[in-house]
């Protein structure tokens, strides 16, 4: 007879979670390292309860808001190589709501989470309760049905029972390499406090191993024909190069094959900036030289890549006559992007397979093309060199330089968190990679606010290294509330305000399209109604240490050298604030290499959208579809 323990819905969740874990190459760790939680009515009876319970198994982290709190854990989860993440707990109505924002995050960037939000009674003895969304035509409806479009798995736990099947299923998706994202549990809260007989096997340690699946022989032999055939071969390494830990097998391939390697926002970093196959970014804010390799290449091998429009320059970049794609991808869906030949295998086994079978051939790309993009990478480094430069130590730095003073200070531990703004395109342009983990964007998604409860997560994660979220002015009032967080747990994180008046990046771009950088600013309204008056007497570094952050001003070059150096020391959670000045044609980031598609009035009688349009015409003409 099997043997059972009683126990409510919550308690026997939280135990069997604590008892998951994910195993890859040998290595095993916990899947569901912590919980997040906000407390409620619709959760604190049940999961609240069950986390005091079981406090010493499941490890608990006390959130400000449920969005930031799902950011924190896939920034756990993207540091720990998608092999654990943490849950998070809401109650129903807003608190389940705010996760929406997260989820699609996680899911859009196959990073795993588990979302645990209350939701209304399943027995309904009172109808409706409290933050009840009532929907007349159907009576299963509550606002967590808003969670499914961005969930890669959901469920409904309307009787204890029922979790039994749908817990597992939540594991099987977090830890699928292919399908993983948001995964949703939605927890009635008289469900959570009911108790169940539950089969003692349910609490049993499992292990979810992590696969590798290898390439076809037929396919694998496909790509080696295209990549012996190809005299101008350009490598794309996207985020699944980082999430196969297969950045040695890329550099060995690129060492053997000479192959230039450009990155995505995701890959950047998958070889350092330093290796001689390393071109830098790709795409709308790339480098020069990775864009015109991409414009000339005869045969483009995208590797753990989704091809999103800035990776493409929205189907514009890649213009060479007879250009053909080559994909590894673990996914099928993106492996057969662009009518490219597919390799359906985790980049690791892939990259490994590609070396050994040219390597029996002994194929290299010809001398003059290494030559070609050797000298174009250093006329880069020279540019990037230009913007870095600091000749003035005291006045205000721009938005590069400061990047370039956080460059001295750093070494390959520091891992740098960012999301949006004018940063991503900045530091995909100039950033100086040093290790494999030291470039953590999260573009897939490019959510305001993402930086600093993610730069929690990395910390949980790599305890020990220095954790810098790099956050603009805009980005900053979007979601500051995880400094409480940090400061509660003296999670040492590292935030860099960077204070430049308003949403800097949309701001160019609306210059760029006839917009006009119309509500783009933080500064008074003017008489015309626009908002072009005075800057607002916002203090975010007032703002930051009121949360309880040590804060320290920097006003000029030398004091922005002096606070960087002083902040990357701290043991407590410490913020540099400093004010940029406008970037000049001399140490301004060099513009956009490639062109991104973002629609212009195709009627205005003002001359900028007018000639927005006329420019936007010519770009749109060179889009080609890889058929």
């Amino acid at each position: 007879m099997t043997s059972t323990t009683r126990l409510t819905v919550a308690q026997a969740l939280v135990r069997f979670l604590a008892a998951q874990y994910t195993e890859r190459d040998g290595e095993r760790q916990r899947l569901i390292g912590a919980t997040w939680g906000i407390f409620g009515h619709g959760n604190v009876a049940g999961l609240g309860q069950a986390l005091v319970e079981y406090a010493d198994d499941m490890p608990y982290h006390q959130g400000r808001n449920e969005q930031a709190m799902v950011h924190a854990a896939v920034g756990y989860a993207r540091q720990s190589n998608r092999l654990s993440t943490h849950a998070v707990t809401t109650s129903i109505g807003p608190g389940a709501t705010n996760l929406v924002t997260g989820a699609a995050l996680a899911t859009i960037n196959h990073l795993p989470v588990l979302l645990l939000p209350g939701d209304v009674f399943a027995t309904r003895p009172a109808d409706p309760v409290l933050q009840q969304l009532e929907v007349p035509y159907a009576g299963d409806v509550s606002v967590n049905d808003c969670l499914r479009p961005v969930s890669r798995y959901f469920d409904r736990i309307t009787r204890p029972e029922a979790l039994i099947p749908a817990a597992l299923q939540a594991m099987r998706v977090l830890t699928d390499p292919v399908d993983t994202g948001a995964v949703t549990l939605a927890l009635p809260q008289d469900v959570q406090a009911e108790g169940f007989d539950w089969p003692e096997e349910l609490f049993a340690e499992r292990t979810w191993t992590v696969r590798r699946p290898a390439a076809d022989t037929s396919e694998l032999a496909a790509a080696v024909r295209a990549i012996r055939e190809a005299r101008r071969p350009l490598i794309i390494a996207g985020g699944g190069v980082h999430h196969s830990r297969a950045e040695e097998a890329l550099a060995e391939l690129a060492g053997a094959t000479r192959i230039p390697v450009a990155s995505t926002q995701a890959g950047k970093g998958s070889l350092h900036h330093d290796h001689p196959q390393d071109v830098g970014g790709i795409g709308h804010t790339g480098t020069a030289t990775a864009d015109e390799l991409a414009r000339t290449a005869d045969l483009v091998i995208g590797v753990g890549t989704r091809y999103t429009d800035f990776t493409t320059a929205s189907g514009t970049l890649f213009t060479g006559e007879g250009v053909r794609f080559l994909n590894l991808n673990i996914a099928p869906f993106d492996a057969h992007k662009l009518a490219g030949l597919p390799i359906v295998a985790d980049a690791r086994a892939g990259l490994e397979a590609l070396t050994e079978a040219l390597e029996l051939h002994d194929h290299k790309v010809s001398d003059a093309y290494t030559t070609e993009y050797t000298e174009d990478k250093q006329r880069w480094e020279h540019r990037v060199d230009a913007c870095y430069e600091c000749d003035e130590p005291d006045t205000r730095p721009t938005q590069p330089q400061v990047l370039g003073l956080l460059d001295e200070v750093v070494t390959e531990r520091d891992i740098l968190v960012n999301a949006a703004g004018s940063l991503p395109g900045d530091l995909h342009k100039l950033w100086r990679t040093r290790s494999r983990d030291q470039y953590h964007l999260e573009y897939g998604y490019s959510c305001m606010g993402y930086e600093i409860p993610a730069a929690i997560g990395v910390c949980l994660a790599a305890p020990g290294r220095p954790v810098w979220a790099l956050v603009g002015d805009g980005t900053y009032l979007m979601m500051p509330t995880e400094i409480v967080t940090a400061v509660q747990e003296n999670v040492p994180i590292k935030v860099l305000i960077i204070q430049n008046h308003g949403y800097a990046s949309i701001g160019g771009l609306s210059d760029a399209v006839g917009g006009e950088r119309f509500g783009t600013a933080y500064r008074y309204p003017s008489d015309d109604g626009t908002f072009t008056g005075r800057p607002l007497p916002v203090d975010l570094a007032a703002n930051a240490a009121s949360l309880g952050m040590r804060v320290l001003r920097a006003k000029t070059v030398r004091d922005l050298r002096a606070a960087l150096a002083e902040a990357r020391d701290a043991d407590t959670p410490t913020c540099v604030y400093v004010e940029t000045q406008t970037a000049d044609t001399v140490s301004g980031a060099p513009p956009a290499q490639a062109w991104w598609d973002v629609p212009v009035a195709e009627t205005a009688t003002r001359s900028s959208a007018v000639k927005a349009r006329e420019l936007y015409e010519r770009h749109v003409s060179t889009r080609r579809r890889h058929l």
